[in-house]
């Protein structure tokens, strides 16, 4: 904790002072042009992962970084109230569903109800993604078993029907259907850095290098 706080004072010192003219201009508003919903695994960072600056994107995370679907509740819905935020308040023009290598949540959709037992209301969230497993596991049958084919299947399967999710909100399917909203399903991988970026047209997810043009996108 020592090292975080002395953190403070360094960045307050430092890159604060660098950039002071951006931050004074964030203090009163903000204008996101990207809402960034990742897994709240503390090894994946959106801000350093995109090279972003303060007030570019918006960010939501939790555990294997669902979207629920959308539904009317009087319950308090986190996620979908600040996918509702980014989208109808803050207008962002890109939607980013990331998801990453390694990932516990995704390996949990395959844990037996004992090895949860401890984690009811982990194991109650990631219901929302029990259709992932078993397209993963409608994917790989008559197959030998492969852990490491079942885990990036699956994390990239999830980006996939989280971004499927996304378009149970009517304001976003709308925006998306006039040009007005992008929407975009990612995979990085933790060990290498790569970024795998899921491409429509071709149906695969596809390293990104050199970004592609709009229309491949």
């Amino acid at each position: 904790m020592e090292r975080l706080l002395s953190g403070t004072v360094a960045f307050r010192q430092s890159d604060f002072l660098a950039h002071r003219e951006l931050f004074r201009n964030l203090g009163r508003r903000q204008d996101p042009h990207t809402l960034f919903i990742a897994c709240s695994d503390s090894r994946v960072d959106p801000v350093m992962l995109t090279k972003a600056f303060p007030g570019e994107l918006f960010v939501v995370r939790n555990i294997a970084n669902i979207v629920p679907r959308y539904r009317q509740s009087e319950e308090y819905l986190a996620t979908t109230s600040a996918i509702e935020y980014a989208v109808e308040v803050l207008a962002v023009q890109n939607i980013v569903v990331c998801g990453h290598s390694n990932c516990g949540g995704c390996a949990a959709l395959y844990a037996g109800e004992q090895q949860l037992v401890g984690t009811p209301h982990t194991r109650r969230w990631l219901e929302q993604a029990s259709v992932v497993r078993q397209q993963v596991l409608a994917a790989m049958a008559g197959e030998k078993p492969d852990p490491a084919k079942r885990e990036w299947l699956t994390e990239q399967f999830n980006v996939l029907q989280q971004v499927k999710n996304l378009f149970s909100y009517e304001f976003i399917s709308r925006r998306y259907q006039q040009g007005r909203l992008n929407v975009y399903g990612w995979h990085y991988i933790i060990e290498t850095g790569e970024v795998y970026n899921y491409n429509r047209d071709k149906g695969y997810f596809e390293l990104i290098n050199d970004w592609p043009a709009e229309g491949d996108r």
